[in-house]
């Protein structure tokens, strides 16, 4: 065989390669529309938020906020509009984020269940940590300003859907799992809390709430076991 044909077989086999990582990347895309689907469209509002001055940036997402202010007028369309918006502008870690921990409870799940633990943590979090708000203001403990200030997001639906994959791993592996999720949203509200903080935390304790959307959909594989997992 020349040298030259032994290039092209090569070439052809890494293409192939290629063609086969592609394929498996597409297929799991597919397994969990609604995760790439919102990434995508975070995509393109995290585009938008480059292109704005700083300041007109600033005031464009305060209006989308689910602060006390916009909450007690436009609570609906707040509440919905700051889950489309990333605050920072820095898209890439979410891709990380969402492919390892909202892709596998959407495809455990399904897309429905998934999606109401992502709304219950979002909306049910925003809710009670603005409340805790209320009542700081009014005791003192927090300025007056706070009632507008800047909060859009997806970090609350992402704390629940991290918690209720607590359901899909198999003992003893998943009380691993679920001190490090204790430990990621606990620390921070015992040193310094913000309301934030304190959101990122009702979020966790929502998803682990949300075992009866979990129950009976099967868990990921022991590592031990020989045995093939029933399909959830």
């Amino acid at each position: 065989m020349s040298i030259t044909s032994r290039t092209i077989l090569a070439c052809v086999k890494r293409l192939s390669g290629v063609s086969g990582v592609r394929r498996a990347v597409w297929a799991y895309v597919r397994s969990a529309p609604g995760t790439y689907v919102w990434l995508t469209i975070l995509f393109f509002t995290t585009v938008a938020l480059h292109h704005m001055s700083p300041e007109f940036e600033q005031d464009f997402l305060r209006q989308r906020s689910t602060n006390i202010h916009e909450l007690s007028r436009h609570p609906v369309r707040v509440l919905v509009a700051s889950a489309m918006w990333i605050d920072g502008g820095h898209w890439l870690p979410y891709v990380v984020l969402y492919s390892a921990f909202h892709a596998q409870v959407e495809r455990w799940l399904g897309t429905a269940r998934w999606l109401a633990v992502c709304a219950a943590a979002h909306v049910l979090a925003t809710l009670i940590s603005q409340v805790a708000l209320a009542e700081a203001i009014r005791d003192g403990l927090a300025p007056q300003s706070s009632v507008n200030t800047l909060d859009v997001g997806v970090s609350y639906a992402l704390a629940g859907a991290v918690a209720v994959l607590f359901y899909r791993i198999p003992a003893p592996w998943r009380y691993g799992y679920l001190a490090v999720v204790l430990v990621v949203y606990t620390v921070p509200i015992t040193a310094g809390p913000t309301f934030t903080d304190f959101g990122h935390f009702v979020s966790a304790l929502i998803g682990l709430a949300c075992y009866p959307l979990a129950r009976g959909r099967g868990k990921l594989r022991n590592p031990k076991e020989t045995a093939a997992v029933p399909p959830g």
